[in-house]
């Protein structure tokens, strides 16, 4: 993926910015624009795209002020971040199971299932990762996450919380079958 087209805000003419994407490393400096822009050109995987250990890395907290998310988004650079990433299993051409990979590679929480389903970012297909299930708790079943593909072996991921009916739009997230 090479291209990334934003419309400033302003509503004056599309901006247009160029970068290369290959990898995590590559996708760790986006801001939100430019992340939106990448996940509104990108398109839904099928479900076995995603298989196996994943590398993940949070990318970016646009719920948030930059000035309290700054010291997470570069801690989450580095190799001391947490979260792993995700373990895909597909078990249908419909369906499949994830689980995430937290502190090492070794340590797997928070089970999810798998589905294409439309994205509540612009409703147009992602790859849904639902953890509303019994055995997570209950801040990790209000999670919602969806994941797109904008380059071979790279995906990019909303997760989104939601509160009652309610769903906000929490952070960016990314996943590399690339070690």
């Amino acid at each position: 993926m090479q291209a990334v087209v934003m419309e400033p805000s302003s509503g004056s003419a599309p901006l247009r910015v160029t970068r290369t994407i290959t990898g995590l490393d590559d996708l760790v400096y986006l801001e939100h624009d430019e992340l939106r822009a990448l996940y509104e050109g990108a398109r839904a995987p099928a479900i076995g795209d995603l298989s196996g250990p994943l590398r993940g890395r949070m990318l970016a907290v646009p719920a948030l002020p930059d000035l309290i998310t700054s010291l997470p988004r570069a801690w989450a650079r580095t190799q001391r971040f947490p979260w792993r990433g995700k373990t895909f299993t597909p078990r249908t051409a419909d369906a499949g199971d994830g689980i995430n990979r937290v502190v090492s590679d070794r340590v797997s929480l928070f089970r999810f299932t798998t589905r294409i389903a439309p994205s509540r970012h612009d409703r147009a297909p992602a790859l849904e990762l639902d953890y509303d299930h019994r055995e997570n708790p209950f801040f990790i079943r209000a999670i919602e996450d969806e994941v797109r593909t904008i380059a071979p072996g790279l995906w990019l991921g909303q997760a989104w919380l939601r509160v009652g009916a309610q769903k906000t739009f929490v952070l960016w997230f990314a996943l590399t079958d690339r070690r």
